[in-house]
């Protein structure tokens, strides 16, 4: 076994989905229920092949039996104590590296005591989160017919771990940036720094729904629990990155906004031919970068420690870029809640944005 990577449940449908004899039980009972289970093994991944050097890898998916609604509620000593007891699973299963999914790579110091409580290496996957959701944003905004040169782009979740790097990225490129999160102080600190390294005097706010009225490009990557941007929130015509997990978008906008483009940031076509029984919305060989960065260091044979806490670097964001394409991971397409969006989809979305005269990059 080259890899883990931990996982939970979004929410309690999801405990209902795997476990059918809930089905008819109230929630808040399978809930309490499911969170005094021991972490488990939940599936295999087999069959990721590398193109340049044809080694072959497999991992396995770990259970940690919290959702996120109790990850965010519970103490945090206890939701920590949860995660290593996750992560001694993968010790016991022989992986090389674990790498931390959803909100495991969140709570308490982001990774560094989990890791410091194992024997086997810990990864959040944030580095090849960034590359890739800056990738994918690029790609949809070009599509959309968006000069990012030109373009309004606001981050929400600014100051994360992964929010102030891509802030610091799409400033270089950006005219008009604004940054969005509760911390006025940690909001300030990150404006200045882009303010020396680039020359970009940025907007700082807490009023997201102000904001994005006049956004034309949004990355968001909150761990706020999801569903904080409504249908009204966004202008027409807007892409919308979001990297968060669970999702920052509402599904109702997927319903109610067809003038607007919403994309699932960070996901990777895996080299090989791939098989898993764990099914998060996407094929087989279709996975978040996240677990793709534990991927990716397993087929190096890079058993360390690479991505963890709140800081990271943009050194790392290249080097797993790099590492991945070498291996042939890269960028699987546009994809919006869980489906793929054809270029008959954005024609549609820039016809009902008003957006239909232009078409180029599309295809």
């Amino acid at each position: 076994m080259d890899f883990a990577f931990i996982i939970h449940p979004m929410n309690v449908n999801d405990i209902v989905t795997r476990f059918k004899g809930t089905k008819r039980l109230p929630r808040e009972f399978v809930e309490k229920w499911f969170s005094r289970l021991p972490a488990f093994k939940y599936s295999k991944i087999e069959g990721i092949k590398s193109q340049s050097t044809g080694r072959t890898i497999s991992g396995i998916f770990i259970g940690c039996p919290l959702t996120t609604e109790q990850m965010l509620s519970f103490p945090e000593h206890y939701v920590v104590q949860k995660i290593i007891k996750a992560g001694r699973v993968a010790e016991k299963a022989g992986a090389g590296i674990v790498g931390l999914g959803a909100m495991t790579s969140v709570v308490a110091d982001a990774g560094i005591t989990i890791a410091q409580q194992l024997k086997i290496p810990v990864t959040t996957g944030n580095s090849y989160t960034v590359a890739m959701a800056m990738e994918g944003t690029k790609e949809a905004a070009a599509k959309m017919g968006i000069d990012i040169a030109e373009a309004h782009v606001v981050v929400i979740g600014a100051t994360g771990a992964i929010g102030a790097v891509c802030s610091h990225l799409v400033s270089r490129e950006c005219k008009y940036l604004t940054l969005i999160a509760r911390d006025r102080t940690k909001l300030d600190n990150l404006a200045r720094s882009i303010m020396h390294q680039t020359g970009q005097a940025v907007k700082i706010t807490n009023n997201l729904k102000k904001a994005l009225k006049s956004a034309q490009i949004v990355i968001t990557v909150t761990s706020s629990g999801g569903d904080i941007i409504q249908p009204e929130d966004l202008p027409p015509g807007c892409v919308v990155c979001d990297v968060a997990r669970p999702r920052d978008v509402s599904l109702r906008v997927a319903g109610a906004r067809k003038d607007v483009l919403v994309i699932e940031g960070g996901l990777v076509q895996v080299p090989g031919k791939v098989t898993t029984n764990l099914n998060l919305g996407y094929p087989p060989d279709v996975t978040l970068a996240c677990i793709a960065e534990t991927m990716i260091l397993a087929m190096e044979n890079r058993f360390e420690s690479y991505t963890l806490g709140r800081s990271l670097t943009f050194e790392q964001v290249d080097e797993i870029y790099k590492l991945g394409e070498k291996h042939g991971f890269k960028l699987a397409g546009l994809r919006s809640f869980e489906k793929p969006v054809t270029a008959e989809e954005i024609r549609s979305i820039r016809d009902n944005a008003g957006h239909g005269a232009s078409t180029a990059g599309i295809g």
